[in-house]
């Protein structure tokens, strides 16, 4: 299913949690309808892709979480593509230093999120780095399973404060704590329920908005401030030379 870049790009077009209907995956793609269409058709038969229909139209969607996780782990492996004209260096710059990865962050915001939780002890049991030389470590066989990673008690008590419900996460299907080896940095960003639970909270405050047509999410002013002031998180501004 995923030799075919086409269907690649289809799925990289949904990777931040959106659905979209057929003739914009087509655009994304860059192919014609009747193209799009067989590959979507082949996509949901092989359960990466979901289908809803809202009146006479339908619309796509990654069929959950798994599927973003599984894309991660691919781009993580994949050659770097090619950068052909300064549009695409400066979306490529974008998407590694913050995206949607399915509905938690990715890029460099997350991974420097989770070291600031590490680092305060909000969050225990590894160290947010990428080891391949442990007995324990990132298999691709259980991505996000590997590291045991728990919320301390002080973890709790200052996600409450900032909003969090963790009451309403425990006792459902989804796993409160996953994490996802983040391709562009080589580190652990959050994800889970708590994961999406923070990228929601954050765009809920305004510090953080989606770009248009892309996975790439651009921190605010207001929230570049509130980021450095309740995170100690600093990013170069955009533009800047990783």
């Amino acid at each position: 299913m995923l030799s075919d870049p086409t269907r690649c790009r289809v799925l990289l077009a949904l990777g931040d949690g959106r659905a979209l209907s057929a003739s914009v995956l087509a655009n994304e793609a860059g192919v014609a309808a009747s193209t799009a269409s067989e590959h979507l058709g082949k996509l949901l038969d092989a359960e990466l892709l979901a289908v809803e229909s809202h009146g006479r139209h339908r619309y796509y969607r990654l069929a959950g979480p798994h599927v973003g996780r599984l894309l991660e782990v691919l781009a993580e492996h994949a050659p770097t593509a090619p950068v052909r004209s300064l549009h695409e260096g400066t979306r490529a710059h974008a998407v590694r230093r913050a995206r949607y990865c399915y509905d938690h962050l990715g890029g460099r915001l997350a991974v420097t999120l989770m070291d600031t939780l590490l680092d305060r002890g909000h969050l225990a049991g590894g160290d947010g780095r990428f080891h391949t030389d442990q007995a324990v470590c990132d298999r691709l066989s259980a991505p996000g399973r590997d590291v045991e990673y728990r919320l301390t008690a002080e973890g709790e008590a200052w996600l409450t404060a900032f909003g969090i419900d963790l009451a309403s996460m425990r006792g459902r299907r989804r796993p409160l704590i996953r994490y996802c080896l983040d391709w562009s940095e080589q580190r652990h960003h959050l994800a889970g329920a708590l994961g999406a639970a923070l990228a929601q909270r954050m765009l809920s405050l305004e510090w953080l908005t989606a770009a248009a047509g892309s996975r790439a999410v651009i921190v605010t002013d207001a929230g570049a401030a509130a980021l450095t002031e309740q995170f100690g998180v600093r990013l170069e501004p955009p533009g800047a030379s990783a």
